[in-house]
């Protein structure tokens, strides 16, 4: 991987990798393509064309038996819908030609894309560019909605979960807000916190939020009403990646200087304490 684009920073949504954990697809080539790269071997598998600019994020949507849609965001302002074929291990077009065409082109946005979310059961996906604005497209590339931006100046949207199992979607905006809507758009909450965050991810269970940012601090929200729930302390360098473990008993995080923290989390431990304040309240 040693032809990216040097006006660049590379950060987790530059990459994604697929369902079974045998392949790595990253974007920000220097010549506009995005490209497929086995886990094992690290050897480059399959260069897809389509955008006019670097490709700057990428994401994909739950697994539809061994295959999934892809989205890929670029400078340009369009985002790209493919299919991964599960089987074939590639980047796959319905006309079955060498070169792999987009499923559809998504429009509208006027500076480069930043975050990108979409799940094929929902039928849609959410995209965010430089200058704030999110819209929501079908996954066939139909426009649906702007969603309505927070009071006040907003930066790029850094990353844009969606917790279908509650009905919600949360976007980070640069450097330091949250915003909660509902499932058709509606802001619900917006807030702000004192760190600058880089990274994000939901809980299996769709009920939490982690985060990690500059300050180095790795972050747990309830998602319903974005309260912090718990902060772990703070690591000696700001936090640019996240992952939580199969059983969610850890949370991975990746520092600035290349080292790796884990951390110990029992997500049933807040919902239990949360349903007994439930029951005392009633």
């Amino acid at each position: 991987m040693n032809n990216f684009d040097e006006r660049i920073q590379l950060q987790p949504r530059n990459f994604m990798l697929t369902g079974d954990n045998r392949f790595i697809l990253g974007g920000g080539f220097w010549d506009k393509s995005f490209r497929v790269f086995s886990t094992d071997s690290a050897k480059v598998m399959q260069v897809i064309f389509g955008h006019y600019d670097l490709v700057t994020c990428i994401s994909r949507s739950e697994l539809m038996g061994t295959d999934c849609y892809i989205a890929t965001g670029s400078r340009d302002a369009t985002v790209m819908i493919w299919l991964w074929d599960g089987t074939k291990q590639a980047i796959i077009s319905d006309n079955n030609s060498e070169a792999p065409l987009a499923r559809a082109t998504l429009t509208g946005h006027q500076s480069e894309i930043t975050a990108i979310w979409l799940s094929f059961e929902l039928g849609f996906v959410i995209s965010g560019s430089k200058a704030g604005q999110v819209m929501m497209h079908t996954i066939f590339g139909e426009f649906l909605r702007n969603l309505s931006l927070p009071a006040g100046e907003k930066l790029s949207p850094e990353f844009i979960l969606t917790s279908s199992e509650l009905g919600y979607i949360i976007i980070g905006y640069a450097p330091n807000s949250l915003s909660l809507y509902s499932l058709n758009g509606k802001l619900l909450r917006d807030i702000q916190h004192r760190d600058y965050l880089h990274c994000a991810m939901l809980s299996r269970c769709g009920e939490y939020m982690v985060t990690g940012g500059a300050q180095g601090i790795v972050a747990i929200w309830r998602v319903y009403d974005l309260s912090l729930v718990y902060s772990y302390p703070a690591c000696d360098a700001p936090i640019r990646s996240l992952d939580i473990s199969y059983d969610q008993r850890y949370i991975i995080s990746g520092l600035g200087t290349g080292c790796l923290v884990v951390f110990n989390v029992d997500f049933n431990r807040w919902h239990h304490e949360l349903q007994e304040g439930f029951n005392h309240s009633s």
